[in-house]
This record gives structure tokens, C-alpha cells and sequence, in this order.
């Protein structure tokens, strides 16, 4: 006589749970739409930026408030079977809330609408940058998502897990910290002592090659799309977790009555992400040349 073992009646339920949810996802009519409202929240360790280990904790509690508006975001995701739209829902801004100088840099970044095509593999993205409008023309990035054994519920939704390893974007500020003494000392033993840049703060400053990337979604709403660049996954993502940013789902409707137009954005000029990449960081290098001899600590070269 067989008996099966205990992990294996475990995977037999799980994929019992699998068949029945997409089979109730079939109940679904074949050309729907549907909103989902994501809550988008990045910590930050103030101490990985410049000299924020030596501010006391009252200046990182004040500027932490200031920051808020950046860290803490609300999204909209608009998607049908095989496109979307993802943007940041608009807010007033409180007054003497603007981040003062931590605005400066990082509010000269203003993400506008995102379009996926997951049918051909298509990504657009309006993109303003240091008051200028840019149109990002790329293929859809693609993570190779491994199935976990993993189910929780969000909401109302039965969720299954998924995990992949990203390629962290070297122009992405949410995943900075500051770099580990041997790193800072081999890239400064790299440059000339009259190197204006060298034991500059920014010099301290790095992003990780890789991140691991968690996703919760749910094949009752059977359709591969999800926040931000991330989809490929059969059934709506409601949770990511990519390094210090959670995005949340708090609430979806389907089929609604008055439907939204997804449509390409089209403002601004057309460059790839590496182009754009290119070109942000060409401004930073500018930027660190003014810093390097108009900075604190002395006159900038006559």
C-alpha cells in the first residue's frame, strides 16, 4: 500500500486551491475592466544619504515629515486583458511641506502616466525631468517569477506568492545607501587627489545590483497585470515587495459603470530607458562638477 507523504498531500491541496480559483476566474465575461487603488510606501535610513549620521534624530524626524509626500504615494491602475494604465493619484500638497532641499534633486524627477501592453510587450512612460518632458519607449521588462507554495488573503482575494530577482535601474533612488567603507575606499583609491568630486557625499552613495522582489496576486481576477513595471503573472498582483517600497492594493472594482479610455501617453520626446538613464546621469555628473567647486568648504577654481 502507498501512502503519501505529508509534503506531498500539502502540494496536492495547494494546486487543488489553484485549479479552483481559476476556475471561478473563467466566470469572468471575456472583455472586462477594471481599477485597483495601490498604497505605495518607501522607508529610507537617512544615515545612507551624505552626512545624515551626523544629524540628530529631531532633524531626521523633521526630515522624514518633509519627505512624506515623496515616500508615501497613492497609485491608480486602470487594466483591461492587455493593456493598462498606472498613475499617481493628484493631491494638494500641505504648505511648508515641499522637502526644502531633499525636494531639490529628487522633485526634479516627475513620473507622468505609465502604459503597459503586456500583449506586445510594450512600455511607455511620461517622464519629466529638470522642467523637461520626456516620452520613455521601451519593451516591457520581464522578471522570471519562481511560484512559492504560499497563499494569504488580501481583502477578499485569495493570493498566491511569487518571488523573482530584479535588475535594480542604476538611476533608482529608492533603492540608495550608502556605500560599504570598502567600496568608498576602492572607488576613491581609483581617483587622483585633485579630483574636485573625491570624499564628495555622493561619492558614498550606491544601488544595488539586484533586489529581490515578492509578489502576492490572485488568478480570481485572471489577468496578468500589476503596479508599476511589474505583470507576468497569472492573475492580478496585489502586493510587491521590492526592497525598502511596499505597494498595497485597498480596493478594487471591476466592471464599472462608467468605463476609462486606456490610452498611450504621448507627451514629450522619445528616448529608451537608457537614453533617458543617459541623461539624468550627465545632469547628476554636472551637478556634482558645480558641487565639487562651488560646495561648501571653499571657493569654486578662478
Amino acid at each position: 500500500m502507498y501512502f503519501l507523504t505529508k509534503k506531498q498531500v500539502m502540494n496536492i491541496k495547494y494546486h487543488l486551491l489553484i485549479l479552483a480559483v481559476l476556475l471561478s476566474a473563467f466566470s469572468y465575461a471575456q472583455d472586462f475592466q477594471g481599477q485597483a487603488i495601490y498604497q505605495s510606501k518607501t522607508t529610507m535610513n537617512f544615515d545612507d544619504f551624505g552626512r545624515g549620521d551626523q544629524l540628530s534624530e529631531q532633524q531626521k524626524k523633521m526630515m522624514a515629515e518633509r519627505m512624506k509626500s515623496m515616500l508615501e504615494k497613492t497609485y491608480i491602475l486602470t487594466f483591461n486583458r492587455s493593456e493598462s494604465t498606472y498613475k499617481e493619484e493628484e493631491k494638494l500638497e500641505a504648505p511648508g511641506m515641499q522637502g526644502g532641499r531633499f525636494r531639490g534633486m529628487m522633485g526634479s524627477f516627475s513620473a507622468g502616466p505609465q502604459y503597459k501592453n503586456v500583449k506586445e510587450g510594450q512600455l511607455l512612460q511620461e517622464q519629466e525631468f529638470f522642467g523637461k518632458q520626456f516620452l520613455i519607449v521601451d519593451d516591457l521588462p520581464k522578471l522570471e517569477w519562481k511560484m512559492e507554495n504560499e497563499t494569504k488573503k488580501i481583502g477578499d482575494y485569495t493570493c498566491f506568492k511569487a518571488t523573482a530577482i530584479k535588475k535594480v535601474d542604476e538611476m533608482d533612488f529608492r533603492s540608495m545607501r550608502r556605500r560599504g567603507p570598502d567600496r568608498t575606499n576602492e572607488k576613491q583609491q581609483g581617483k587622483k587627489t585633485t579630483d574636485s568630486t573625491t570624499n564628495k557625499p555622493v561619492d558614498e552613495v550606491e544601488v544595488p545590483k539586484e533586489i529581490v522582489v515578492t509578489a502576492w496576486y490572485t488568478p480570481q481576477i485572471p489577468v496578468n497585470q500589476g503596479p508599476g513595471e511589474y505583470w507576468g503573472l497569472p492573475g492580478l498582483i496585489l502586493e510587491v515587495n521590492a526592497d525598502r517600497t511596499t505597494l498595497l492594493c485597498s480596493k478594487i472594482v471591476l466592471n464599472p459603470e462608467e468605463k476609462e479610455d486606456i490610452k498611450k501617453p504621448t507627451k514629450g520626446k522619445e528616448v529608451t530607458k537608457s537614453e533617458y538613464n543617459q541623461i539624468v546621469k550627465d545632469k547628476i555628473e554636472e551637478m556634482r562638477e558645480m558641487y565639487g567647486g562651488r560646495g561648501r568648504g571653499g571657493r569654486g577654481r578662478r
